[in-house]
C-alpha cells in the first residue's frame, strides 16, 4: 500500500506549508521557461483551492484566495488540453493507421491552435498573479503556524478534522447526484459533471488522509482510475468537436476528406462508448463510496429495509 506523502494527521499549517513549497517549486520552473510546469501548475492550483476553504481562516479572505486560484487555473487550461489532444492524435496515429490522413488534417489544425495559445501565454503568463497568490498563502501558513503552535491543541486538531471531513461529504453528495444524472446511458455532458464532481472528491478525499479523516487511500485510488477513464472519453470527445470544426472549414469543399473527417469520428466515438461501458460496469463500487463518504449509506439502507417490510 502507498504511503501517504504527508505526515500522520498532518495539521492545517503543515498541510498548507507542504502544498505552497510545491506550488513555489512549479513556479520557479515556469520562471525558467519550462513548458511542462504549466500542467503540474494548474494541478497545483486546484489542490490549494480544494485546501483553502477548510483552513477555518476569515471567509472573505478564503474567497479572495480560491477567486486568485481559479483565476490561474483557468488561464493554464486552454494550453493543457491542446497538448492532451496533440499527444491523443499522436497515439491515434500509431494505432489507427488507415485514419492517418484525416488525423493528419486534425493535427494541424489543433497544432495551429496551440502555438497561437502558447504564444498568448507566453506573452501574458499569470506569473505576476500566482507571485500574488504565493505571497499571501506564505504570509497565511506563518499565520496558522503561530495560532496552533507546535502541537495545536486536540479541540482544534479535531475541528480541523471535522471541517475536512465536512468537505468530504459535500463532495460525496455533489457525486451521488450527479451519478444519479447521469445514469448509464452514454451522455457527454452528464458524464462531463460526474467526471468533475470525482475529481474534486479525490483532491478532498485525498485531504481527509492525510488528517486521519473518513477517506482512505483505497478511497483515492478508486477515484483516480474513475477519473482516468472519464479523462479519457472527454479527451475523446474533445477531439470528436475539433473533427467537426476541421470539417465545417474545409475549402474548397472535400467529399473524400468529408467522408474520412467521418470515419475518424465514428472511430473516436466508438471509443468513448467502450470507455463508457467500462465505467457503468464499475460504477457500483463508486456509487457506494459516494454514499458512505456523504453520510447518505445508512439512509439508503434504512429506506431499502421498510421498502423490503
Amino acid at each position: 500500500m502507498p504511503v501517504s506523502a504527508m505526515p500522520v494527521a498532518a495539521g492545517r499549517a503543515d498541510l498548507l506549508h507542504t502544498h505552497l513549497k510545491g506550488f513555489n517549486r512549479i513556479l520557479t520552473g515556469l520562471e525558467k521557461g519550462e513548458v511542462r510546469h504549466i500542467h503540474r501548475a494548474r494541478v497545483a492550483s486546484r489542490r490549494l483551492r480544494e485546501l483553502v476553504p477548510v483552513l477555518q481562516i476569515d471567509a472573505d479572505v478564503a474567497r479572495k484566495l480560491n477567486r486568485r486560484l481559479r483565476k490561474v487555473t483557468n488561464r493554464l487550461g486552454a494550453v493543457r488540453e491542446l497538448d492532451v489532444l496533440l499527444d491523443l492524435i499522436h497515439e491515434l496515429h500509431d494505432s489507427h493507421r488507415e485514419l492517418s490522413d484525416p488525423l493528419s488534417r486534425v493535427a494541424i489544425a489543433v497544432s495551429k491552435a496551440r502555438d497561437d495559445v502558447r504564444g498568448e501565454l507566453a506573452d501574458d503568463l499569470p506569473l505576476r498573479d500566482m507571485r500574488r497568490v504565493a505571497k499571501r498563502l506564505t504570509a497565511l501558513s506563518e499565520d496558522l503556524t503561530r495560532s496552533d503552535g507546535p502541537r495545536p491543541a486536540p479541540r482544534r486538531r479535531q475541528r480541523w478534522r471535522w471541517a475536512v471531513d465536512a468537505r468530504v461529504a459535500r463532495r460525496a453528495q455533489q457525486l451521488h447526484a450527479a451519478l444519479a444524472d447521469a445514469g448509464t446511458v452514454y451522455l457527454p455532458e452528464r458524464l462531463h459533471a460526474v467526471r468533475i464532481a470525482v475529481k474534486k472528491l479525490r483532491y478532498a478525499a485525498e485531504l481527509s488522509v492525510d488528517v486521519c479523516g473518513s477517506a482512505t487511500d483505497a478511497d483515492v485510488r478508486l477515484f483516480k482510475r474513475h477519473q482516468n477513464t472519464l479523462g479519457r472519453m472527454h479527451d475523446l470527445e474533445v477531439l470528436i468537436d475539433q473533427v467537426r470544426q476541421v470539417q465545417a472549414t474545409l475549402a474548397p469543399p472535400n467529399l473524400a476528406a468529408w467522408r474520412a473527417l467521418d470515419r475518424l469520428k465514428m472511430s473516436v466515438d466508438a471509443d468513448c462508448r467502450r470507455l463508457h461501458a467500462r465505467f457503468v460496469r464499475g460504477c457500483r463500487a463508486l456509487t457506494a463510496t459516494a454514499a458512505r463518504l456523504s453520510g447518505t449509506e445508512n439512509v439508503q439502507v434504512s429506506r431499502s429495509s421498510r421498502r423490503a417490510g
